[in-house]
């Protein structure tokens, strides 16, 4: 598909939409995650359809929990299950949502999608000075993600407000109203599709 020159500097970020995030069982739940579902397909479908890279950004850990926050130690000790593990079910993405050889994966152990990863590398060397995030959970790894991407000074950084979610609606609305102060533009998908 050819890219639209105005996307073609773009990339969507798709952050932790995988089941032990979103799903009612999930270990690592997210109140807000699945209701957000269908607007994620809706971005990703239109990112695709404008040519703009789809990045998606998973938490895979090492099933001993050697790779884990601190904070996070309890959760991989003997007995309890593995929250994100490498390999697991509970790691793998939502239904309905798949990674297409267009696309690219990056895995992280950490809140922001930069630290620690390459990422940086890959964008600029694919070009991109703007980004769109979307996903879980907005005062999470959406919030320190488009944190480090502002500290980058990439030129545009969006969150779609309504593909992006907290475990209520007064977290995700705060840590929004945050990012807007430092510049990050906040649409909503119909927004942003319309643009």
């Amino acid at each position: 598909m050819a890219t639209d020159q105005k996307w073609k500097k773009t990339a969507l970020l798709v952050i932790d939409m995988q089941k032990d995030f979103i799903l009612p069982e999930g270990a690592m739940r997210v109140d807000g995650g699945l209701a957000i579902v269908p607007n994620v397909r809706t971005a990703v479908e239109t990112a695709r359809r404008r040519g703009i890279l789809v990045i998606w950004v998973v938490r895979e850990h090492d099933p001993l929990g050697r790779d884990v926050e601190l904070f996070r130690k309890h959760l991989y000790s003997d007995g309890k299950p593995k929250p994100t593990s490498k390999g697991s079910v509970g790691a793998q993405l939502v239904d309905g949502l798949v990674i297409t050889e267009e696309d690219y994966k990056l895995v992280k152990t950490r809140f922001s999608a930069f630290f620690a990863t390459h990422l940086h590398s890959f964008l600029q060397g694919s070009g991109i000075n703007s980004l769109v995030v979307i996903g879980v959970q907005t005062p999470n790894c959406i919030r320190q993600t488009v944190f480090d991407a502002v500290a980058y000074n990439y030129q545009s950084v969006s969150v779609i407000v309504d593909a992006t979610a907290a475990a209520t609606p007064d977290i995700h609305a705060a840590n929004v109203f945050d990012m807007k102060n430092v510049g990050v533009a906040t649409p909503t998908l119909q927004e942003w599709c319309r643009d």
